[in-house]
């Protein structure tokens, strides 16, 4: 279902994570970048998400073994989430004013967009499927499932912050150290089990 040039640049693409989410802790834990410390479970949250929606959601898009209704669906979303990772650096890094709400809108709207694409193809997904169109329906629905659970995490680490998540003091991430983010901490490694698994299932079954 995936060609042997996607499987290979989204194998690479992935250990590329793996040290940039090393690198990232160290920065946020040792060095004390801004933003605040990051716990393990948030960590392994965030580099899911940069890995899922903006290297393997391209990939798939362009690579033509992938149905052509699913192609075009994940091909919209990954412009829209590097759009959105543009404008969240600059807010972030650049004049410090980001909001997760604004997160949350653009998520929304993300999950929009992926629903609206389904409905736009909805004649092949209605019709009769073959393993490539299960596949590909899988995968975006972990899209979505990934989507509604940053809306939930965005919302819950907003209220524990009491909205402090703009100027030089901001917070970022949740800590594993405080006790306002042991709830979200705790929700967030039960929901890494499920997510990394279902990732990487359908990546090894995208494999054959």
């Amino acid at each position: 279902m995936l060609s042997p040039l996607t499987r290979v640049l989204l194998a690479v693409l992935a250990a590329v994570c793996v040290v940039a989410a090393a690198g990232f802790r160290h920065a946020q834990n040792v060095k004390g970048s801004r933003g605040g410390r990051i716990s393990g479970p948030k960590l392994a949250w965030l580099f899911y998400a940069v890995f899922l929606w903006f290297l393997a959601c391209p990939l798939v898009a362009l690579d033509v073994a992938v149905p052509e209704e699913a192609r075009g669906v994940l091909g919209a979303f990954a412009a829209f989430m590097w759009l959105r990772g543009v404008a969240e650096l600059y807010l972030l890094y650049g004049v410090k004013r980001w909001r997760p709400p604004y997160g949350v809108a653009h998520d929304v709207a993300c999950i929009a967009l992926v629903l609206g694409g389904l409905f736009w193809g909805r004649a092949r997904w209605l019709g009769e499927l073959g393993p490539a169109d299960l596949w590909a329906l899988g995968f975006l629905g972990l899209v979505l499932v990934s989507l509604v659970v940053e809306v939930a995490y965005a919302a819950l680490f907003f209220h524990a912050v009491e909205g402090r998540t703009t100027g030089e003091d901001g917070i970022w991430f949740a800590d594993e150290a405080q006790a306002r983010f042991r709830r979200i901490n705790r929700l967030t490694l039960a929901l890494n089990v499920p997510l990394y698994a279902g990732l990487v299932g359908l990546l090894g079954l995208g494999a054959w």
